[in-house]
């Protein structure tokens, strides 16, 4: 646990809130005590809906590494990640999440993520946006394909 690094976080959360880019959030990767990545929130700025700050952080990490693996990394995000990021952080492989604010601050502020977590607990059938199943079998077939490939990279 590095709070040195913890607060670089946190002020990047603040200045690129205030400098308009997106919300109040940010986030550093580490490895081995060293600083791979900074994120902040872009989503406003960039008009991507995936750009929080943990997956802005993810990204660079992963070009800085040259790799998608983040073994051996760990993330410092100044709010607890919602169901997007905490995925991509397993996604990513990231050792280890030290967060400041609770996504209950984030509700606080109307930044209320319980409304997603809630949604992957539901059954598919009853979820807010209807799912519907088309060319399963079609699509099996690349799978397959996936399965037989001998050069395929695993991740």
């Amino acid at each position: 646990m590095n709070k040195e690094i913890m607060s670089e976080a946190i002020k990047i959360s603040r200045e690129k809130m205030l400098a308009g880019e997106g919300g109040p959030f940010g986030a550093i990767i580490e490895k081995d005590g060293k600083i791979i990545a900074r994120g902040w929130n872009k989503v406003t700025s960039s008009h991507d809906p995936t750009a929080h700050a943990e997956v802005v952080a993810i990204r660079e990490a992963c070009k800085e590494l040259g790799d998608f693996s983040l073994e051996g990394c760990t993330i410092y995000t100044s709010c607890e990640p919602c169901p997007m990021c905490l995925a991509s952080i397993y996604w990513a492989r990231l050792d280890k999440i030290y967060y400041a604010n609770t996504r209950d601050d984030a509700a606080a502020i109307k930044f209320d993520d319980e409304f997603l977590y809630r949604e992957i607990a539901t059954p598919i059938e009853q979820r807010k946006i209807p799912m519907n199943q088309l060319l399963r079998e079609e699509a099996n077939e690349v799978f397959k394909m996936w399965e037989e490939k001998e050069d395929k990279i695993r991740y």
